[in-house]
């Protein structure tokens, strides 16, 4: 039993974590709301799973039974893993977003009349109404996925 609590721990650090992937298009989505230092937050959350998922690839590495070169095996996948992770999860999902709200909140004030503090909210929904159809391209085409 103690066993099936620990993979469910497991489990739900993982969901966590991937979760965490993805902090930083949020914050992108919510900065016509929040001081920009909640955006810069949320990129550290994003890079707090990029940097546990890199030291993951390494360790896996570690672990593999052949001797010689292992230690460089683990340096290649971590490096690798960091670069990969922090382009496909955290720069171009984040830039993305954030041209997007931006576009949308300039537009939404030439086209429309409506009040400062709706454009903001709507600017918003854009954004993370965006999250998605960002993502899902980077994992379909394998993006996301370090070389190694």
């Amino acid at each position: 039993q103690s066993q099936t609590a620990v993979r469910r721990l497991e489990r739900n650090l993982g969901a966590l974590l991937f979760v965490a992937g993805y902090a930083n298009e949020v914050g992108e989505s919510f900065r016509a709301l929040v001081p920009v230092s909640v955006v810069w937050a949320s990129y550290g959350v994003a890079t707090t799973y990029v940097t546990a998922d890199a030291v993951d690839k390494g360790k896996k590495a570690m672990a593999n039974p052949q001797e010689e070169g292992r230690a460089m095996q683990a340096a290649v996948a971590v490096v690798d893993t960091f670069i990969w992770q922090a382009l496909a999860s955290v720069a171009i999902p984040g830039f993305t977003i954030n041209r997007i709200c931006a576009g949308s909140l300039f537009l939404m004030g030439s086209l429309t009349r409506w009040p400062l503090p709706v454009r903001k909210w709507t600017t918003t929904a854009v954004g993370l109404t965006a999250i998605p159809f960002i993502i899902k391209p980077i994992d379909r085409y394998g993006l996301g996925q370090p070389l190694g």
